[in-house]
């Protein structure tokens, strides 16, 4: 079988059928197998899943599982809530693991090599269509690779999800900056690497935690653009970056002169779709469900998709050890779409619950105070065992109306008045 894209998504499903005994080649546009990016967080549904490949140890080998994850208020830097997440694994079985992007995407790529996968580098898709036998790819260069079936692991923009729907990818008019900070200065020796703290803001939030065994500290600073709410093409600059935290405690400014200022992430999304399966097509990772990033699932959910679909194939075995490919990719498409569907939708709620201001701020500060810090009732439905068919899927946690916090109301104006508290996490890469 083929698999288009060779990021985290496309590598974890090739790694999980390789365990199938499939004959796996994964078609990568760039010139080599890597990663941009620092930080990326793995909440126990994802390392459950890397346990049972075998790769959790290397995974925690090349990260950190922090002790906390802390959220703060941005402006006055008060804590608002926690969770324990060494509590949070005796729960859930597995750790919750803080660790570097590429560290990941390494792993996985030594993982498939391991395994045998045929990787090929420089190869552009640029059409799918399926064949009485199976699909082919076409390339940029003409070429055309041809297999029983064709996963489609190519992204934001994949190519293949035409084939499924006629949409764009949704600006969110927020733009993200990164940075990382070695854990010799004195900005990263100022905090615990052993916490995932995030603080939340009217209209941003910041990020930051340790990476690499606690050799760096990783920092994520999040805004909204007025330059993209303007219509403008060169929107997320520097200037904005500044005057978007102006605004915010002295710990969440300092930071930011450490960002990486050439480059900066906008972010996007698309709406949830169902239809993830044409013929001997089928989309996967962010091709399939592109997420806004504020429950920290974009990539375990990629990496559940590769692992849900291997074990639909060791399901849909024929007499003769063959794979039946319309029933396994049916169970797949039965499944994997109504879970994403549920994580992009609180991802878009969640993210407007960070940035809220006015009443609906102190509203919201005053519910998350009172939470107590072992109530996983906002946990429980994403982090528990990756759900194989629809029955498994568990129940969504309850939404806390924000009219429901007693606070003295300022007057200051809000669109959000009538919203609710309703995710999990703290996340945020």
């Amino acid at each position: 079988m083929i698999i288009v894209g060779g990021g985290i998504g496309g590598l974890g499903a090739a790694f999980s059928l390789t365990r199938q005994g499939l004959v796996v080649r994964v078609l990568e546009r760039a010139a080599a197998f890597g990663e941009v990016g620092a930080g990326i967080q793995l909440a126990p549904n994802c390392t459950r899943i890397l346990d049972d490949y075998g790769l959790l140890d290397e995974a925690k080998s090349l990260g950190v599982v922090p002790d906390t994850m802390v959220m703060r208020d941005a402006v006055d830097g008060g804590e608002l809530t926690r969770l324990d997440l060494r509590d949070l694994e005796k729960r859930y079985g597995y750790p919750y693991l803080v660790i570097h992007r590429s560290d990941l995407h390494g792993l996985l790529l030594r993982a498939c090599r391991r395994g045998g996968v045929e990787l090929v580098t420089g190869a552009e898709a640029t059409s799918y269509e399926n064949t009485g036998a199976g699909a082919r790819v076409t390339l940029a260069s003409g070429a055309v690779h041809e297999a029983g079936v064709v996963i489609a692991a190519d992204g934001l923009h994949s190519v293949a999800r035409g084939l499924l729907v006629d949409d764009e990818p949704v600006s969110s008019a927020y733009v993200a900056y990164r940075g990382t900070v070695p854990a010799d200065l004195p900005r990263a020796r100022s905090v615990d690497l052993g916490e995932v703290v995030v603080h939340v803001g009217p209209r941003c939030h910041f990020v930051h935690y340790g990476l690499r065994g606690g050799e760096l500290l990783n920092q994520v600073a999040v805004f909204e653009s007025p330059k993209a709410l303007a219509g403008l093409e060169d929107w997320g600059t520097p200037d904005e970056l500044d005057a978007a935290f102006a605004g915010t405690s002295d710990f969440v400014r300092d930071g930011l002169g450490f960002m990486w200022r050439d480059k900066w992430w906008r972010m996007f999304d698309r709406d949830p779709v169902m239809k993830w399966v044409h013929g001997r097509i089928a989309l996967l990772g962010d091709s399939a469900h592109p997420p806004l990033q504020y429950i920290a699932q974009g990539a375990i959910m990629a990496v559940e998709d590769g692992w849900v679909l291997g074990e639909h194939v060791a399901r849909n075995r024929t007499e003769d050890d063959t794979v039946d490919w319309t029933a396994a990719l049916a169970a797949y498409e039965a499944v994997r779409p109504e879970h994403c569907r549920r994580v992009l939708t609180t991802s878009r709620a969640w993210g407007e619950l960070w940035h809220l201001d006015g009443a609906a701020r102190e509203q919201r500060n005053a519910i998350l105070r009172a939470r107590d810090t072992h109530d996983y009732s906002f946990t429980d439905w994403l982090y528990g065992p990756t759900a194989l068919t629809p029955d498994e899927e568990p129940p969504m946690f309850a939404p806390i109306p924000l009219s429901s916090a007693a606070v003295e109301d300022t007057g200051a104006t809000t669109a959000a008045r009538g919203g609710a508290l309703t995710a999990a996490g703290s996340g945020a890469k």
